[in-house]
């Protein structure tokens, strides 16, 4: 069976402290959607963020004197700027409108993940889940326990990317899949040594589901792939963030 990547209907606005699980099983089950193993669920960070109360009222932030001279030099709201620097541990590049940052939990992105869109009240900015891959290893044991079948689930967001134009969705946390799969050693057509062939696995389906998931206001916050098989070892999304000595821009 081909590939397929399907919305999972009628999840609407998540609240802060929501049942998020309880929200996904039920939609599926009103759905009529019926999980089979090496399904794998895509949700949308920002539904898990909203779950887990990751929302903070701006008027509530008192930047510290870096997050002013930042905000100088960027031109963003110095508010922005300080959780942007408490969500990171190094600015690795800045200029007006943009700050890259490497995250805490070590992705090299922009803003550190600190966002208006798709959040709702006004002077409000949502972060990333403290603990992406943690959020994902809930949401599949609970849904593992509801349906009694093992499934996989990715924590998905939008990324820009380094040499390429636009975002794409990609996976933050990984929980009952390979987030890489290792082809290196194996042969090609013509019987050359693979010798770099890592396939960011994880971030392909992440990238699949960004399509049918939307990134303005489509609501379709979970997306099932389908069709899906794999014999390789399961992974955190840790796997897929290379390290400072391995990264040729910092």
């Amino acid at each position: 069976m081909p590939a397929s990547f399907i919305t999972v209907p009628g999840i609407g606005e998540i609240a802060p402290g929501e049942d998020l699980a309880g929200t996904i099983g039920g939609a599926l089950a009103a759905a009529a959607i019926t999980l089979a193993r090496h399904d794998v669920l895509v949700v949308a960070q920002k539904a898990v963020s909203k779950a887990e109360r990751r929302l903070v009222d701006l008027t509530t932030v008192m930047p510290s004197a870096q997050a002013r001279t930042v905000a100088t030099e960027t031109g963003k709201d110095a508010r922005v700027v300080e959780l942007i620097l408490r969500e990171s541990t190094e600015v690795v590049r800045m200029k007006p409108g943009v700050i890259v940052v490497a995250h805490r939990q070590g992705y090299v992105m922009a803003q550190a993940g600190v966002d208006h869109s798709n959040v709702g009240p006004a002077d409000h900015v949502l972060l990333l889940p403290v603990d992406c891959d943690a959020s994902a290893a809930d949401l599949r044991a609970r849904l593992r326990q509801r349906f009694g079948v093992d499934i996989g689930v990715i924590v998905s967001d939008s990324f820009g990317r380094a040499w390429r134009k636009g975002t794409v969705n990609v996976a933050l946390g990984v929980a009952g899949l390979p987030a890489i799969i290792d082809r290196r050693n194996e042969r090609d057509r013509y019987g050359r040594v693979l010798e770099g062939t890592e396939i960011a696995f994880a971030d392909a389906i992440a990238a699949g589901a960004g399509i049918v998931m939307g990134e303005a206001a489509e609501g379709t916050p979970v997306v099932l792939a389908r069709g899906l098989n794999w014999t390789a070892p399961e992974q955190t999304g840790a796997a897929l963030v290379r390290s400072k000595a391995e990264d040729m821009f910092r």
